[in-house]
């Protein structure tokens, strides 16, 4: 029996570029709430941007955030159910080296706030304009006034290239994990760390839990769902590791629930 889906967004729900969630999704949303069945975004994403993707059902959603970081149970605002910090002298050593890097930016996460200490203009337009979270520009690192619970570098030239110059040094420190073409995010949670607080909170067993991801930051996540499903776009060495695979969220949803 499934009871809760979480999905991630980009890459899995958002492909080819999409900004917006086609509504067909919302329609299946309400009719598996229907059954029992929560739906749940899991994503790198903060909350806003998640509410405001999910405009329509906002209200009716659990939210896991910044990779696992943030988890938010329904409602408007929906409860804060959990925070994993990052340890603060650490972070602040993290964000000026990534800033140390001129074909990097660096995102800081609070708990629904990204903080950015642009060298160009294009970042704040990306994070404020085209992913929709509630952004606040600094000047340095130090000024941010909340707990960081993500570290996110913006690698111009591919995370995939930055990736051997900061995982060495902080693989020990915090989690490193792929999270897009050019970001390479760097925290103390995953979304296996936020699925597990979730299901908590909810009171409901991993085993009845179905994820939807596509890439390396998905991981956590769907080893410990009941059932896992990788997108066809994902690179061949993570189709190799969970067998079931598929193009699109939507179908798979209606193919298990055909009432929804």
């Amino acid at each position: 029996m499934i009871r809760l889906i979480a999905c991630d967004i980009d890459g899995t729900l958002l492909q080819n570029g999409a900004s917006s969630i086609h509504p067909e999704l919302f329609t299946q949303i309400r009719r598996l709430a229907g059954l029992g069945v929560r739906f749940c975004p899991a994503s790198g994403r903060q909350y806003s941007s998640l509410r405001r993707l999910f405009a329509p059902v906002a209200d009716e959603l659990p939210y896991l955030c910044e990779n696992g970081a943030v988890v938010f149970g329904p409602g408007d605002p929906g409860p804060l159910l959990s925070r994993t910090e990052m340890d603060h002298a650490a972070a602040l050593a993290l964000c000026r080296e990534i800033l140390t890097h001129p074909r990097c930016e660096v995102l800081i996460s609070g708990t629904n706030t990204s903080y950015l200490c642009p060298k160009h203009d294009d970042i704040i337009t990306l994070i404020r304009d085209f992913v929709g979270n509630h952004t606040c520009v600094l000047s340095a690192p130090e000024e941010v006034p909340e707990p960081m619970v993500k570290i996110s570098a913006f690698c111009r030239d591919g995370a995939a290239a930055m990736e051997p110059v900061f995982a060495p040094r902080w693989r020990s420190v915090f989690r490193v994990a792929v999270a897009g073409e050019a970001w390479l995010d760097f925290t103390l949670a995953d979304k296996g760390t936020g699925l597990r607080q979730l299901c908590t909170a909810l009171n409901i067993p991993l085993s009845e839990v179905m994820a939807f991801g596509d890439n390396y930051n998905d991981i956590p996540m769907l080893e410990i769902a009941g059932t896992a499903y990788l997108m066809d776009t994902a690179d061949m060495s993570l189709r190799r590791r969970f067998p079931n695979h598929c193009a699109r969220v939507d179908q798979v949803l209606q193919d298990l629930f055909p009432g929804s």
